[in-house]
């Protein structure tokens, strides 16, 4: 029981990590287009732009279902956006999709 525990405690902390560096990279893309959180927000349509600093953070992840406006706002192609957040909020199966993508950065 203790090893599953183990093993649970560290996927969570490496899910805690790829969200941190989702979050960078999301971050990275936001002010290379020049856009405040205030106004990542606005294009997004969310109320509250601490919504855009937790996802930044690492604490929270962009919804599915909003993913294709996030693409947008950042002005970015939709299958491509997805593909590298994929790669940080669900990394098997990324690498299940994409194994030479996988192989490569090995």
């Amino acid at each position: 029981m203790a090893k599953h525990s183990t093993l649970k405690a560290k996927d969570a902390a490496l899910s805690a990590q790829l969200r941190k560096e989702a979050g960078v990279w999301l971050r990275a893309c936001r002010e290379e287009r020049g856009l405040s959180q205030r106004e990542l927000a606005q294009l997004v349509n969310v109320e509250y732009y601490t919504f855009i600093s937790q996802i930044e953070a690492g604490r929270g992840r962009v919804p599915p279902d909003r993913l294709s406006v996030w693409a947008d706002a950042l002005q970015m192609d939709t299958q491509s956006f997805v593909k590298t957040l994929m790669r940080f909020y669900d990394p098997i199966t990324y690498g299940l999709l994409f194994p030479e993508t996988v192989a490569r950065s090995a």
